[in-house]
């Protein structure tokens, strides 16, 4: 049953469910989620549309499985449409890969179109609030000329982030954006990422800056989950309790294939404040704890690499003539910072202690996901395949900070019940001049 300040909301471009999640933990009450991955889509439902902790209220019209935004349009229009009045939010990250400054930012990238389909989802369900999350070359301008006709604006270049901006504030919606970093909100990686905030008009109340708001809570946030907040959350404070050295190897079981293993999951006392957080409601060791099966060879190389690489940064143009290697994103992390941004590609980051890379597990502590939350489906994909599967390291790249997204969460639902207490004294007060 919803509570009376339970605010509901759609996850659209979901993921494994790292907003959603968010959201969840802060009090909201889930809907449905979008997600064309069979595989992200799998880890979303066993852990939040039917898991133990977390249940979302799904429709019974609308299938538990993967689709495209343009399927749910396409097959369910009358019933998304009848869902007007009954959300309070929509929230989504289409693919940004059209926007990464680590890619080529084509601004006729098709991915780039999914957009669109937020926007018409959008404008049938129209929420109070909206919260679109991208990298942050979302809101950087194209440079080339190609596909830029809907990206103009009075005869000059514009980026995509303003583009939809505008459209929003055309179809009522007070917009704030901005980039934050999700360090500020507890994150143990150094991850800045484009936000828009919306409200629609009718519902504005006077000096209220959905993002300055967001920005405002990060301390009080970070205090009242026991984490430091005159500095970051480093690296040896969210993964040193998943060290190998000193630990049993046992075989690996949660990805199915043979002749993989994992340490031992300790149970004792001396956590982190951070590792006390990420263990909260996890009473078994949890998954996705698989080490990769490194040569020899390799080994020797990751020990090279971790004594001449500056921790924290990636290789040099000189440090990876050195190793011998044309590589250019490998970095070694540095136990006393955050992380640097959690990528999909595993071998982009190595430990900074033991010649490895992480864990799935260990990515996904860095990407604030607690220790209870399982993912689902294999490990990895090469190939072809990377363009077409979604394994559990992407999942944990791609997904949303769950910390950052409780704590827009939190400010919104906060919104939610001064409107409805200040509505209630109104009412009072109109009352008592009778």
């Amino acid at each position: 049953m919803q509570k009376s300040n339970q605010l509901r909301f759609i996850d659209v471009f979901a993921g494994c469910g790292g907003l959603s999640l968010g959201l969840l933990e802060a009090g909201c009450q889930g809907v449905f989620a979008i997600e064309k991955s069979p595989l992200a889509f799998l880890t979303l439902r066993h852990n939040l549309v039917d898991g133990t902790r977390h249940q979302f209220d799904w429709p019974e019209w609308l299938p538990k499985q993967s689709m495209t935004c343009e399927d749910l349009l396409a097959n369910y229009h009358e019933q998304v449409t009848s869902l007007r009045g009954t959300i309070d939010l929509i929230v989504g990250g289409p693919p940004c890969q059209g926007f990464s400054t680590a890619g080529r930012r084509d601004p006729a990238d098709p991915r780039n179109k999914m957009t669109e389909q937020y926007l018409s989802l959008v404008g049938l369900v129209q929420p109070r609030f909206l919260v679109i999350e991208n990298v942050a070359g979302f809101d950087m301008r194209f440079e080339n000329e190609k596909g830029l006709a809907e990206l103009v604006a009075n005869g000059k270049k514009t980026s995509y982030a303003q583009y939809v901006a505008d459209r929003l504030r055309h179809m009522g919606y007070d917009v704030y954006p901005g980039i934050v970093n999700c360090a500020d909100f507890g994150v143990p990686q150094m991850r800045h990422r484009y936000l828009m905030i919306c409200e629609r008009k009718e519902w504005k109340r006077e000096g209220v800056d959905l993002l300055e708001s967001l920005r405002l809570s990060s301390i009080d946030f970070r205090a009242e989950r026991n984490l430091p907040t005159d500095r970051y959350v480093t690296t040896s404070e969210a993964i040193s309790d998943l060290e190998i050295k000193g630990r049993s190897l046992v075989a690996n079981v949660d990805s199915g294939v043979p002749g993989f293993f994992e340490a031992t999951y300790p149970f004792d006392s001396g956590f982190t404040p951070y590792q006390v957080l990420m263990r909260t409601g996890s009473h078994v060791a949890p998954n996705s704890r698989r080490l990769a099966n490194h040569k020899q060879s390799t080994i020797e190389y990751f020990k090279t690499v971790q004594k001449i690489c500056r921790p924290g940064r990636c290789l040099s143009k000189e440090e990876r003539e050195l190793v011998g290697t044309k590589k250019h994103a490998t970095t070694v992390l540095d136990p006393n910072t955050p992380s640097p941004t959690i990528t999909t590609l595993p071998d982009d980051i190595l430990h900074y202690d033991e010649p490895r890379i992480l864990t799935a597990r260990e990515n996904a502590r860095l990407q604030s996901f607690p220790d209870w939350f399982a993912f689902q489906g294999k490990y990895t994909t090469g190939g072809k395949q990377r363009k077409l599967e979604c394994p559990r390291y992407t999942q944990i790249g791609n997904a949303v900070p769950p910390l950052l997204a409780e704590a827009i969460g939190n400010i919104l639902v906060k919104l939610v019940k001064e409107s409805k207490a200040s509505g209630l004294n109104a009412l009072n007060n109109s009352i008592g001049e009778f």
